[in-house]
């Protein structure tokens, strides 16, 4: 009962869109705008480097904020998994926003910095390396994201997370992956951006 409460917290803290916010506030409906997508990359490209800095930094605490909520709550890491899962379900399917939101990937940054203070520091060097080492080669965000998002349940595994937690995390990277579905397409077409620069080419 416990992991349905979390999720249920999760998402609701999740829902708030913080591109969708800081769009408003400058004027701009950034789903009308980019990729339309309301996540970090677009508010990024869409209303600058602070706006996307602020959506960024804001889509982390919610999900640390559900996870601590639920750790405190229940007592156990696996019930700040659950509501910081509940928090990127949020963000990836707002229900005002017509179940269109971001890619979650902000979100998930939240969940694993506040697992490397509850469960293993190591989590964070490795799944956030994985994920700058991934921008840094490739010059894209959504190849780092991919690769941040395959590595943690591989990374859980090898520390001896229990088995439920690596199950769970294992369904966000599916879940990330299948939002990132269109960048793999143009990552195979050669038409991704950079995030700085030209396009991807063959």
């Amino acid at each position: 009962m416990f992991r349905i409460l979390c999720l249920v917290i999760g998402y609701f803290i999740g829902c708030i869109q913080s591109a969708y916010v800081v769009g408003k506030v400058m004027r701009v409906d950034i789903r009308e705008h980019g990729s339309g997508n309301l996540g970090t990359t677009n508010a990024l490209r869409v209303l600058g480097k602070r706006a996307g800095a602020v959506t960024f930094a804001c889509d982390i605490l919610k999900s640390v904020i559900s996870f601590t909520i639920c750790y405190k709550l229940f007592g156990s890491v696996i019930a700040g998994v659950y509501a910081s899962f509940g928090a990127v379900l949020g963000h990836d399917f707002p229900f005002y926003l017509k179940f269109k939101g971001g890619k979650g990937i902000a979100a998930t940054v939240g969940m694993i910095g506040a697992l490397g203070v509850v469960f293993n520091p190591w989590i964070v060097l490795i799944t956030y390396a994985a994920g700058i080492i991934g921008v840094v080669l490739s010059g894209t965000i959504s190849v780092g994201s991919i690769l941040f998002s395959i590595s943690i349940p591989i990374v859980c595994a090898i520390m001896g997370a229990e088995a439920e937690m690596t199950v769970v995390v294992t369904v966000m990277a599916v879940l990330a992956i299948y939002k990132h579905s269109a960048n793999i397409d143009r990552l195979k077409n050669g038409t991704e951006n950079r995030l700085f620069g030209k396009n991807i080419e063959k």
